[in-house]
């Protein structure tokens, strides 16, 4: 008995970190980043607005007394992501059932139908995950001689698709932390 007992407690411990899993999903990662670039504001302006527009980014509002511009676009949950936590959730909840029968054999097997629950993983994240994001570019100096300083704020995933994709062609230089990070 005391083997199923550490069972139960490890098999809740996983159902636990299945939802950190899902919380941290699905959490909004939001990051301001700097970049540099020795081209003019006009080019590097144009350059990234193109570049959004091509990924299906919507060009939302801009503020010319605060040299902002606002995008936005819909950010899509993950397919396979939602599948495998589905399949997580069912063999999790399946063994949780069984735990369940094995500790309490008076319950038949009924704990087994906890199996059925396990697709809510992957419904909860699909939900949790797919949501509205904005992406703010704002030109902190744009002299002529020195180049362009810009702010960016965006999901920090998108951020660095740009330093990856748009980094050599427009000349872009960040402190680099967003891709040394290993979150």
């Amino acid at each position: 008995m005391p083997t199923l007992g550490s069972t139960l407690l490890l098999t809740l411990l996983m159902a636990i970190g299945l939802v950190f899993f899902l919380r941290a999903a699905s959490k909004d990662r939001t990051t301001v980043v700097d970049v540099h670039s020795p081209q003019p504001p006009v080019q590097v302006l144009d350059g990234l607005s193109d570049w959004l527009t091509a990924r299906g980014w919507q060009t939302e509002a801009g503020d010319p007394e605060r040299q902002l511009l606002r995008f936005r676009g819909q950010v899509r949950s993950s397919l396979p992501l939602a599948l495998l936590l589905s399949l997580l959730g069912s063999v999790g909840a399946a063994c949780l059932g069984l735990v369940l029968r094995q500790v309490l054999p008076s319950l038949g097997w009924w704990p087994l139908l906890l199996a059925l629950v396990g697709p809510l993983a992957g419904v909860v994240y699909r939900r949790r995950a797919a949501r509205p994001e904005s992406l703010e570019m704002r030109l902190i100096s744009g002299d002529s001689d020195d180049g362009s300083t810009l702010r960016l704020r965006a999901h920090r995933d998108e951020l660095i698709a740009i330093e990856r994709e748009l980094g050599p062609g427009l000349q872009l230089a960040s402190d680099g932390s967003l891709l040394s990070s290993p979150i």
